[in-house]
C-alpha cells in the first residue's frame, strides 16, 4: 500500500493542493516558506500515532490566511491509497466502520482529515436564504473554534480539489448557498477511533534537524533512548537480573558510605532540633537513585561517537553539526528498520530536509542508498544536490504566489523520451530551476557570465532578488528544459535568450570573391539559416503558451553588446587581449567603426580568441553603471518577472540616482536630484503611484539608461 495522492484544502498555507506520489522513493521541492513542513504535518495528523491527538486540536490557525473569514469554511485533509492489502483489518478501514467485508475487497481507497462546523452551524447555514449575505455574517460572526468538530471518514469517491464540490458540500459563502443534507455519502463513512490505519502500518518521521544536541538531551525526543526502549522488550530476563542485583549493590554501597550516614544524622538531628519530635518526619534516608529497571537505566546511557579518521570519541555536542546530524539521521533510520519489521501492511518513511549541515557528496549516497523494499519514501529538500539525483516523475514542486502555494508536478503528461532529456539535464546547476520563481535559459557562457554582472551593475540589484535563476543550457536544445513550463506542469514564467545568427555581412556570392572570403560567406549564411530555424522551432513550441517565451539577440550576444553602444567597454580591454599596439589600435578602429560588418568581425574574433567564456570574464570586470543593456534582455527580464515590488523598485531607482549624483556637477542637476529623491520617497510611503514616478524619470533623467527597463512596466 502507498500514498498515490494528498489534497489539502484550506490547510495553513495551501487553499487548494493537490500532490501526486508514486511507489518507492519520493521528492517534496521547494524554497523555504514554501509549506514543505505543512505538508508533512498533513500526512501526520493522518498516519502518524504521535500526532493523531494534535488532528483532535486544529485551531484557527490551521486555515488557510488567504480566506477573509475563516468562520464556516472546512480544512481537508485527505490521502489516496493504492496497492491496498487484501487483508481484512486493512481493509475493513476503507469499506465499513463495522469491519463488514464485502466480497470484492478494494485496491485504492480515500482516508481524510474534515475538520468542520458541528451539525448546529451547518443546520443555520443550510437555513439561510439564498443570496442573505446579512444572515450569513450574522452567523459567521459568532462562530468561534469551538463550534467546530473533527471526523475521519474513509470509502470517500469526492474529489475534494474540485470548487464544484467545495461550493456543493460545504457551501457557495459568495452566493450564499448551502446544502441541505447534513451527511453527504461523498464524503465517506466515518471511522471510529478503534478502527485506525496508524495501528497497522509502520510510519517514522525524521523531522528538520535545527539543534541535534538538545534532541539527544531530551528523553522524549532521544533517538537513542527510542531504540532502545523499543529492544528492551526483547531483552532475556536471565541476562538482565544480575545487572539488577549488581545496581541494587550499587545503590546498598553509595547508601552505607560513612559520609553519607553522618549526613543523614545530621539532617534528622537538625530538623528535630528545630521542630521537635511532634512536627519531625517519622523518618529520612539518602538513598541512591539508579534505577535497576530497563527503561530508566537506558536513560543514563550516551552516544560516544569519533569523527571520519580520527581516534578520540567524544559526546554528541563534541561533534561538528554534519557528524552529529548523521548520528541522528542514522538513529531515526534504524527505528524505522525496527519498526519495519513488525510485518505491517505498509511502512512509510517522511525525511525533512536531510541534506542540514552533510556534505554534498553524503546528500547524493544517503539518497541513492535509501530504497527499502516495500516501503515508501517522501523526502523534503531545498537541496539542489538531491534534487539532481531524484526522479523527475517522483516530484512535486511547491510554488509560492503570496499568501498561497501550490503543488506542481513536472514529469505530468510528458513521454518517457521527454523525461528522459530532463533527467539527464537536472545536475546540481541546472536543477536550480526547480527552486526559482521564474527562470531565463541562456545557451553559452557569455550570457551565463555577463548577463547577471550587467543586471546588478546597471540596475543594482541581483537576478536572485528578483527571484530569477539564470541557467545555462550550453546548447540550443531548449525545449528539453522549457517543456516543464506548462499549466499541466510547472506554472512559471520561463525565458529563453539565444541568438538569431542574422549575418553581419552580405552573403550574396561574388564571382571574385577570394576562398576565405567565401568560405566566411557560406559559414555566416549557414548560421543565419539555423537561427530563422531554430526561432520557428521556438515559436511553434511556444504557441499560446503562458509560460514561456524567447528573447533573440540579433546577431550574437558579443554583436548586439557593441551595437547597443558598449563599443568603449571591450576598447577598454584590449591591452588583455592583444600585445601589439598596431593590433590594439587597428582593433580600436575597427570597434569604433559604425559598419556591422566590421566591428561585428573584430568582437568575433576577439571573443574566438580568448575564448567565449573567458573573454566574458575580461569583459565583466569593466561592466559598469554606465553600460547599456540590450533591449532583447530586458525584455527577456520583464517576462520571467512582470511584476516587480514597490520596495524593489524603490531600491533600483535609489541605486540609479545615486549613479546620476556621480556625474552631477552643475547646481540644476543637483536640485533635480533632490526633488527626484523627495519624490522617491513620497512613492516608498506609497503617497504616489509607479506611473508618476515613472513618469518623473522620464522627465527629469531623460538619458539615462534606465529609461529603457521602466517603459516595458
Amino acid at each position: 500500500m502507498h500514498i498515490s495522492k494528498l489534497s489539502l484544502i484550506n490547510y495553513r498555507n495551501f487553499a487548494n493542493t493537490k500532490l501526486l506520489f508514486n511507489k518507492g522513493v519520493n521528492t517534496i521541492i521547494g524554497e523555504n516558506g514554501s509549506g514543505k513542513t505543512n505538508i508533512f504535518r498533513a500526512i501526520r495528523l493522518l498516519l502518524d500515532e504521535n500526532m493523531i491527538r494534535s488532528a483532535y486540536k486544529l485551531d484557527e490557525q490551521d486555515f488557510n490566511r488567504g480566506l477573509e473569514k475563516w468562520q464556516g469554511h472546512w480544512i481537508i485533509i485527505s490521502l489516496e491509497f493504492e496497492d491496498i492489502s487484501p487483508d481484512e483489518s486493512i481493509q475493513a478501514l476503507f469499506l465499513h466502520p463495522t469491519g463488514n467485508i464485502s466480497d470484492n475487497a478494494v485496491g485504492k481507497a480515500t482516508y481524510n482529515l474534515i475538520f468542520r462546523p458541528k451539525m448546529e452551524i451547518r443546520l443555520r447555514l443550510s437555513q439561510l436564504a439564498e443570496g442573505d449575505k446579512e444572515g450569513l455574517e450574522k452567523i459567521l460572526y459568532s462562530i468561534t473554534i469551538d463550534d467546530y468538530e473533527t471526523i475521519f471518514t474513509g470509502r470517500s469517491d469526492a474529489d475534494f480539489n474540485s470548487e464544484t464540490f467545495y461550493n456543493e458540500v460545504v457551501g457557495d459563502f459568495d452566493n450564499v448557498k448551502f446544502n441541505k443534507e447534513m451527511e453527504l455519502p461523498c464524503l465517506g463513512i466515518k471511522i471510529p477511533k478503534i478502527l485506525s490505519i496508524e495501528k497497522e502500518i509502520s510510519f517514522t518521521f525524521v523531522q528538520a534537524l535545527r539543534d541535534v544536541v538538545s534532541e539527544f538531551h531530551n528523553n522524549r525526543t532521544n533517538p537513542l533512548l527510542t531504540l532502545l526502549k523499543s529492544r528492551s522488550g526483547q531483552i532475556d530476563d536471565a541476562l538482565f537480573r544480575p545487572i539488577i542485583e549488581k545496581v541494587k549493590d550499587l545503590n546498598d554501597s553509595i547508601e552505607g558510605l560513612p559520609d553519607v550516614q553522618t549526613v543523614r544524622t545530621d539532617i534528622t538531628n537538625t530538623i528535630k532540633h528545630a521542630a521537635g519530635e511532634t512536627y519531625s518526619p517519622s523518618s529520612l534516608s539518602i538513598r541512591s537513585e539508579l534505577s535497576n529497571e530497563a527503561d530508566r537505566l537506558f536513560q543514563s546511557l550516551r552516544l560516544f561517537v569519533g569523527e571520519s579518521e580520527e581516534v578520540y570519541e567524544g559526546a554528541v555536542h563534541e561533534l561538528s553539526l554534519g557528524g552529529a546530524n548523521l548520528i541522528y539521521l542514522t538513529l531515526k533510520l534504524l527505528e524505522f528498520k525496527y519498526q519495519k519489521t513488525k510485518q505491517s501492511f505498509a511502512n512509510f518513511l517522511l525525511i525533512e530536509e536531510p541534506e542540514a549541515h552533510i556534505h554534498t557528496h553524503i546528500q547524493k549516497t544517503l539518497f541513492d542508498k535509501l530504497n527499502y523494499d516495500d516501503t515508501q519514501i517522501i523526502y523534503s529538500t531545498h537541496s539542489a544536490h538531491i534534487s539532481e539525483v531524484s526522479n523527475v516523475e517522483n516530484m512535486n514542486i511547491l510554488g509560492r504566489e503570496k499568501s498561497r502555494c501550490k503543488a506542481y508536478q513536472p514529469a505530468k503528461g510528458l513521454s518517457p523520451i521527454e523525461i528522459r532529456n530532463i533527467q539527464r539535464y537536472l545536475d546540481a546547476v541546472r536543477s536550480n530551476l526547480l527552486f526559482a520563481k521564474s527562470i531565463i535559459l541562456v545557451e553559452g557562457d557569455a550570457e551565463e557570465i555577463l548577463i547577471p554582472i550587467l543586471i546588478k551593475k546597471v540596475l543594482g540589484i541581483s537576478l536572485d532578488e528578483l527571484g530569477i535563476s539564470l541557467i545555462n543550457i550550453r546548447s540550443t536544445g531548449f525545449k528539453n528544459v522549457a517543456i516543464l513550463f506548462h499549466d499541466d506542469r510547472i506554472q512559471k514564467k520561463c525565458s529563453i535568450i539565444t541568438d538569431l545568427d542574422t549575418s553581419i555581412i552580405d552573403t550574396a556570392p561574388v564571382a571574385s570573391d577570394a576562398d576565405p572570403v567565401r568560405r566566411f560567406k557560406e559559414k555566416c549564411l549557414s548560421s543565419q539559416e539555423v537561427g530563422k530555424a531554430r526561432k520557428a522551432a521556438l515559436e511553434s513550441f511556444m504557441k499560446d503558451s503562458p509560460w514561456v517565451d524567447a528573447f533573440f539577440a540579433h546577431n550574437t550576444f558579443e554583436v548586439d553588446f557593441i551595437t547597443a553602444g558598449n563599443a568603449n567597454k571591450v576598447i577598454d580591454i584590449l591591452s588583455e587581449v592583444y600585445t601589439n599596439p598596431g593590433t590594439i589600435k587597428e582593433a580600436k578602429e575597427d570597434l569604433e567603426s559604425s559598419n556591422i560588418a566590421v566591428y561585428g568581425r573584430r568582437i568575433l574574433t576577439i571573443a574566438a580568441k580568448e575564448g567565449k567564456g573567458w573573454f566574458a570574464i575580461l569583459l565583466g570586470r569593466n561592466i559598469d553603471y554606465k553600460t547599456i543593456i540590450p533591449d532583447y534582455i530586458l525584455n527577456a527580464i520583464r517576462f520571467a518577472h512582470s511584476h516587480i515590488t514597490r520596495e524593489i523598485w524603490f531600491n533600483i531607482l535609489s541605486y540609479r540616482l545615486g549613479c546620476i549624483e556621480k556625474d552631477s556637477v552643475s547646481f540644476l542637476e543637483k536640485e533635480k536630484i533632490a526633488n527626484f529623491r523627495a519624490k522617491l520617497d513620497e512613492f516608498k510611503a506609497e503617497a504616489v503611484d509607479f506611473s508618476d514616478i515613472q513618469s518623473k524619470m522620464y522627465t527629469e533623467f531623460p538619458d539615462d539608461q534606465i529609461n529603457q527597463f521602466l517603459k516595458g512596466y
